[in-house]
C-alpha cells in the first residue's frame, strides 16, 4: 500500500515530525512517504485542493489547526471540543479531523507518573493550553488555574472548562500561587522568558511539571522545578505520542487502534525523536 503524508505549517522547517513518521513507517514496512511543506492560512485552501488521491493525510502545526478543523468534512471529539485540529485524513468525499495533542499529553504524563490528579495548573493562555485543558479533564482533574500575563485572555479556557467539567480560574502569571497542584502544564511558546521569583513560586506548589517545549531546554520554569527538587520534562513525550496517535489515524482511521508492535513503533519514533 503506497501513500503520501505530509506535516504543513509556516515556520516548518525545525518540524522533527518526518524523522519519526519516517522511522515509523519503515519499521512496519509500509510503503509511505512523509514530507514537509511550508504552507500559511492564505495558502492553505489552495494547497488542500490540489493534493491528489496519494496524498492519504496531513500533520497541522501552526498556524493550520484552525483552518484544518474548518476544511473537514468530519470530526473527532477532541478537535470539536477545542475547535482546531493538527490531523486530517482523506475520507469518502471529504477529510476526517484529529486533534491528537491532547491525547499526547496525557501519554506524556503517563510517562511521568501522573495518570489521574485532582487539581492543576496551566501556564499560559494560548492555543495549546485548550489542548492541555481537555487532557487534564482527560486524566479526571476538576480545578484548574490558568496563570496567564494577561488572565482575561483565559475567557475561552473557562468556557471549554465548563463544556468537559472542570472549574476554570484564571489568576495573573505573576501572582503569588498558594494552592498545591498535582501537576503543572507549561504552554507557553519557546524563549520566553519568566522573572527567577515568578519561576520559582510556580514551583514551589506546581508538582509534576510538562513544559510543552522542545528544542528550547531548559527553560525557566524547568530550572525553576529543578531547584525545588520538582520532576520537570519537556515536550517531546507530547510530540511523540500525539504522533503515534495520529498514525493510528492514518492506518485505520480510529485513534484508538493500536498499531502493530506498537511498543517498538513508539521506541524506534523516540530513537529517530533523540537523534540516536
Amino acid at each position: 500500500m503506497t501513500a503520501a503524508l505530509e506535516v504543513w505549517g509556516d515556520p516548518i522547517g525545525h518540524s522533527l515530525s518526518p524523522a519519526m513518521h519516517t522511522a515509523a513507517y519503515a519499521f512496519l514496512g509500509w510503503d509511505w512517504t512523509y514530507g514537509r511543506r511550508r504552507v500559511d492560512e492564505s495558502t492553505f485552501a489552495a494547497e488542500l485542493a490540489s493534493l491528489d488521491p496519494a496524498h492519504r493525510g496531513l500533520s497541522l502545526t501552526m498556524p493550520l489547526k484552525h483552518a484544518a478543523f474548518a476544511a473537514a468534512s468530519e470530526r473527532d471529539a477532541r478537535s470539536t471540543l477545542t475547535g482546531a485540529a493538527n490531523t486530517l485524513v482523506r475520507s469518502v468525499g471529504g477529510w476526517r479531523a484529529f486533534h491528537t495533542d491532547a491525547g499526547g499529553i496525557v501519554s506524556a504524563l503517563g510517562e511521568q507518573g501522573v495518570v489521574t490528579a485532582e487539581r492543576a495548573r496551566i501556564v499560559g493562555a494560548g492555543a495549546t493550553a485548550s489542548a492541555a485543558l481537555v487532557a487534564l479533564a482527560e486524566l479526571g482533574v476538576r480545578e484548574v488555574e490558568v496563570a496567564a500575563r494577561r488572565p482575561d485572555a483565559a475567557a475561552e479556557l473557562i468556557a471549554l472548562g465548563e463544556r468537559v467539567g472542570v472549574r476554570v480560574t484564571a489568576v495573573p502569571l505573576s501572582g503569588g500561587h498558594p494552592h498545591e497542584m498535582d501537576v503543572t502544564v507549561a504552554t507557553l511558546p519557546g524563549g520566553v522568558s519568566i522573572p527567577i521569583a515568578v519561576a520559582d513560586a510556580l514551583a514551589a506548589t506546581g508538582g509534576v511539571l510538562m513544559d510543552v517545549v522542545y528544542g528550547h531546554w531548559p527553560t525557566d520554569l524547568s530550572q525553576a522545578w529543578e531547584r525545588a527538587g520538582r520532576l520537570a520534562r519537556g515536550g517531546e513525550g507530547m510530540l511523540l505520542h500525539q504522533a503515534v496517535l495520529q498514525i493510528r489515524a492514518f492506518a485505520t482511521g480510529d485513534v484508538a487502534d493500536p498499531l502493530p508492535r506498537e511498543d517498538e513503533v513508539v521506541a524506534v519514533m523516540r530513537r529517530a525523536l533523540v537523534g540516536d
